[in-house]
């Protein structure tokens, strides 16, 4: 949600409160309009917060302009890498991955969970255009112990497109600093945050 737009609900719920109290302050007006701001405050606090984690999300909420896409959730999918092995000439076979999304209705992070790594974005941002919304976000990835010798830990950017509303897709790619890069594509998503891989793997058996 633009900075714009949350000083509007802000500004919208000040104002609605402050009305309120006086028209039904009547003769009292004058001595009492300062509390009334102090409410309407406090109101705007509340509502601001109720919106920026849960209100947004709502699904008759989704449908207004200029409430962002909720992505959030833990994603199912498949990662295909156009690295080539210089032996072989041939590329890995799509590796099953997850992604899990944290989201409010003003900051988004995503982390990229595999049976060997984690990528915990650093910087992320979810925009929409007029033509669709994308994801991007930088990441580091850390890979475990065990296939460090083959796998080190390195940084990369990745780029998702969003489909559906609600949200039912997401396609893009990736690409990082050893120089290679790949494919995304998520088509299966359910609202539990997963905490690691394995984690997510039970979600989806469930």
């Amino acid at each position: 949600m633009t900075h714009k737009a949350i000083i509007q609900v802000a500004a919208t719920t000040v104002v609605l409160v402050f009305a309120i109290g006086i028209i039904l302050s009547g003769d009292q007006v004058k001595s009492s309009w300062l509390g009334y701001y102090s409410y309407a405050v406090t109101a705007a606090t509340i509502v601001l917060s109720l919106w920026n984690q849960w209100i947004w999300r709502w699904e008759w909420v989704q449908k207004l302009p200029r409430v962002p896409r909720s992505i959030r959730g833990t994603w199912r999918g498949t990662l295909e890498s156009a690295w080539k092995d210089p032996t072989t000439g041939q590329s890995p076979t799509p590796k099953p991955v997850f992604l899990v999304i944290r989201q409010s209705a003003t900051a988004v992070s995503a982390v990229l969970f595999t049976d060997e790594s984690s990528s915990r974005s650093t910087m992320a941002s979810l925009t929409e255009d007029g033509f669709g919304t994308t994801l991007t976000y930088i990441y580091l990835n850390r890979p475990q112990v065990r296939v460090e010798h083959r796998s080190r830990m390195h940084n990369g950017s990745a780029f998702l497109e969003v489909s559906g509303r609600p949200a039912n897709r997401l396609r893009g790619r990736y690409w990082t600093d050893r120089d290679t890069r790949g494919e995304f594509y998520f088509d299966q998503r359910r609202a539990e945050i997963a905490e690691d891989f394995e984690e997510a793997t039970r979600i989806f058996q469930a």
